[in-house]
């Protein structure tokens, strides 16, 4: 019998991306590109892309091989779609590099306490 979750639909999608990501045998590279065409053609938002930055940076994904991705795409899921994923990409971004900023400040600051100089 399974266990209650406080987060089951996270719990859930997490297992479908492990599952998917087990099952799949492209290299992380490939993977990742694919993945951030899907969510270009579903017109996924930010929160979407948000959750694929950590995969891309381990795969050593470039700007450039994403600029790629959305230009190769265009012409099948049409200029509106590019141009919004575009936005909630940066939109992502922007989030990832405030959460970063917020643990790094967070880390900073029990380093300083833990010291005793706050």
């Amino acid at each position: 019998m399974a266990t209650a979750s406080e987060t089951p639909v996270l719990d859930t999608l997490a297992a479908m991306t492990i599952d998917s990501v087990e099952r799949c045998h492209m290299d992380d590279r490939t993977l990742i590109l694919t993945r951030i065409a899907a969510l270009v053609a579903v017109d996924a938002p930010a929160i979407s892309y948000l959750a694929h930055i950590d995969p891309a940076v381990k795969a050593e994904l470039t700007v450039e091989e994403l600029q790629d991705v959305l230009v190769a795409i265009a012409p099948v899921v049409g200029s509106a779609r590019v141009m919004s994923a575009a936005g909630h990409i940066a939109q992502a971004f922007g989030v990832a590099i405030e959460l970063a900023e917020a643990e790094a400040e967070a880390i900073a600051t029990a380093e300083a306490q833990s010291r005793g100089t706050s």
